[in-house]
């Protein structure tokens, strides 16, 4: 399933953080080099969306196997971001059946999850397959078939990816797994991550 590129949006303000979260540090690296290896491990083309310090992570991720673009419109929220990334995905990959949509902030994410979600995908069938976790929340990652590409380039402002799959439930698949989306908004939440793992 080569043919679906892996989107990591990485534009935000981080502004809770105190800090931009790509650069956060992960173990032995960075948290944008440590999502990057987990997304490139799957074997599919990985873009990397910028916007806020760009200038600052560019040089963590212009020596790895990874495409980026930078969406000069980020303060305005996530939506913007991600019809930046599909866009570009088009331009790059127009053989591309689909697009994978995965956000830095959610470290726990794995190889395995990001694969499950590709093997259950049946192209040409408008399907949208959806992240479970265990408390029944349904978000990202998402795997959009292409016939969603128009209305994705379209988001804008703070709007996300739950607007147009909400919009199109009898096409939504769930898969579950865990608690492993959980994000990380604030130092606390980043502190939390990093523990549970260490402690993993």
């Amino acid at each position: 399933m080569n043919n679906i590129p892996i989107l990591l949006l990485a534009a935000g303000a981080s502004s809770r953080m105190g800090q931009p979260k790509p650069l956060l540090p992960w173990g032995e690296e960075t948290l944008i080099e440590h999502q990057i290896k987990t997304l490139s491990a799957t074997g599919n083309p990985v873009v990397v969306v910028l916007g806020n310090q760009a200038e600052s992570i560019i040089p963590f991720i212009k020596d790895l196997p990874v495409k980026f673009t930078i969406n000069e419109s980020w303060e305005q929220g996530m939506g913007t971001s991600i019809a930046a990334g599909v866009k570009f995905v088009e331009q790059q990959f127009p053989e591309s059946k689909g697009v994978l949509i995965t956000l830095i902030d959610q470290p726990l994410i794995t190889t395995a999850h990001l694969n499950d979600l590709m093997l259950n995908f049946e192209q040409d069938k408008q399907q949208i397959i959806v992240s479970e976790a265990d408390s029944g929340w349904q978000g990202v990652p998402v795997l959009f078939d292409r016939f969603y590409f128009d209305e994705l380039s379209k988001l804008g402002g703070s709007k996300g990816a739950k607007t147009i799959f909400r919009n199109f439930t009898q096409h939504v698949k769930a898969l579950r797994c865990g608690e492993i989306p959980e994000d990380m908004d604030t130092p606390e939440s980043y502190q939390r991550l990093l523990n549970r793992v260490k402690n993993s």
